[in-house]
């Protein structure tokens, strides 16, 4: 199923931000959301991820994995620990294979509390791999992450969508990740 938003309005704090949002992504393909500081980037991910709701408008698509920007790690877990956590939430193993694929399995018995916030960013991000979900909504995920981690970030990212995944990003930043962008200036809400 792609991810479908139609005549989508969203509000931060009660105040409209957006009005009018309406792309689709299909599957294998990803959408990376553009604009300046406040334009509602990630007032609409949160809208998606089911966190707010909206002010009008639909949204179809599969239950999603959100990574904002928090981390959404525990310090007195250790890096598997965390791993093995949101997998058991989600009834879905892989945390192996998700500590290789962010370069983590050297500090996979380290408390996430003494990671470096590269480090610990990448945890955070590692938790998509053990979620089992096809959509990932992701707010600012290269935030704090060095040129080296970015390109694993988007290997991974790419290798989730090479599998029918599909992905929905708020950048700043160029990740090396081909998807359509949308930029969300021309959504912006009027003031009353």
């Amino acid at each position: 199923m792609e991810l479908r938003v139609e005549n989508l309005s969203v509000a931060r704090g009660g105040v409209p931000v957006l009005t009018g949002v309406s792309f689709r992504v299909a599957n294998g393909c990803a959408l990376v959301l553009r604009g300046p500081n406040g334009a509602g980037k990630t007032t609409l991910l949160r809208t998606l991820a089911g966190l707010q709701s909206a002010l009008e408008g639909t949204v179809e698509m599969e239950e999603a994995a959100y990574a904002g920007h928090a981390d959404g790690v525990k310090s007195t877990l250790t890096v598997r620990e965390n791993l093995a956590f949101w997998a058991d939430v989600h009834g879905v193993g892989g945390v192996d294979a998700a500590l290789d694929a962010f370069g983590l399995a050297r500090l996979a018995d380290r408390p996430a509390g003494q990671v470096s916030a590269g480090q610990r960013r990448r945890l955070g991000l590692a938790r998509l791999l053990v979620t089992g979900r096809r959509v990932w909504l992701l707010d600012e995920p290269t935030i704090s992450l060095d040129v080296a981690s970015v390109g694993v970030f988007a290997g991974v990212v790419q290798g989730h969508l090479a599998q029918g995944g599909i992905a929905v990003l708020a950048s700043h930043v160029d990740m090396g990740i081909d998807g359509d962008v949308l930029d969300l200036t021309p959504f912006k809400a009027r003031a009353a």
